[in-house]
Formats: structure tokens, C-alpha cells, sequence
């Protein structure tokens, strides 16, 4: 029986992988995903980030990402890249370096974002130093 690899942080790919994953499947990756819907719902969340960020997905799932999970995030770096990718039909992959704030002590990760018109889901990702 052949075992299908899990997607990575750094792989070209990982929207369409993503899109492709049970939550089984993402509950097995070793970063955190927030998949979200065009409302900024998130609709998708895994197991290391729930950990990871002290956020059960009974928290998170069905709430607003960028006003009540994590409006840490609610800035020019991170929410207005997918507001622009959107305004403008454009497809987004950006890493960033970047601080998280919220409910924790400031914790230094790397941010994945992604969006594609074509895909239903946008996705942030969570690095966070090992």
C-alpha cells in the first residue's frame, strides 16, 4: 500500500495540496492552517495550530478570522494582502516573517499566505520555529 506524501510549508503547490486534504491529513502537518472562505470564516483549522495557539477549533471554526481569532492579524501585512489579492483578481502566495501577539507572549513564526480567484478556500499558515 502506498502512502500519498503530506503536503510541506514550502511546497509551489500547497494551495491545490491543500484543497485535497482531509482534516485527518491536516491534522497531521507539522505548521498551522487557517483556511477561511471569501466572508474571512474560517472553515478549516488543524490540530498543530489549536495546540500551538492555546485555540480549540469549537473557538474557531465558523468565527471571523481577522475581527475574532486573530485580530492580531488584522493589518496591512496580513488581512489587506487578501483583500487586495481579491480587489483585484490575483492570485496570492507571500511568506512573511511576522510576530504573533494575541493571548500569548510575542512568538516570532512565518506566515504563508495564500489565495487563488479559482480556489474557494484562502489559507494562513503558521511556521513556527522548532
Amino acid at each position: 500500500m502506498q502512502t500519498l506524501a503530506l503536503p510541506y510549508f514550502e511546497q509551489a503547490d500547497l494551495l491545490s495540496a491543500l484543497a485535497d486534504c482531509t482534516q485527518d491529513q491536516l491534522d497531521a502537518l507539522g505548521f498551522g492552517v487557517i483556511g477561511f472562505d471569501a466572508a474571512g470564516v474560517v472553515r478549516r483549522y488543524n490540530r498543530f495550530e489549536s495546540v500551538a495557539s492555546g485555540l480549540s477549533p469549537q473557538r474557531v471554526l465558523n468565527a471571523e478570522l481577522f475581527s475574532t481569532v486573530a485580530p492580531c492579524m488584522n493589518n496591512f501585512m496580513v488581512a489587506q494582502r487578501f483583500e487586495d489579492a481579491a480587489a483585484t483578481g490575483a492570485a496570492l502566495d507571500d511568506t512573511i516573517a511576522y510576530v504573533l501577539t494575541l493571548r500569548m507572549r510575542p512568538t516570532r513564526v512565518k506566515l504563508r499566505l495564500l489565495a487563488d480567484p479559482a480556489q474557494e478556500m484562502r489559507y494562513v499558515l503558521v511556521e513556527r520555529a522548532v
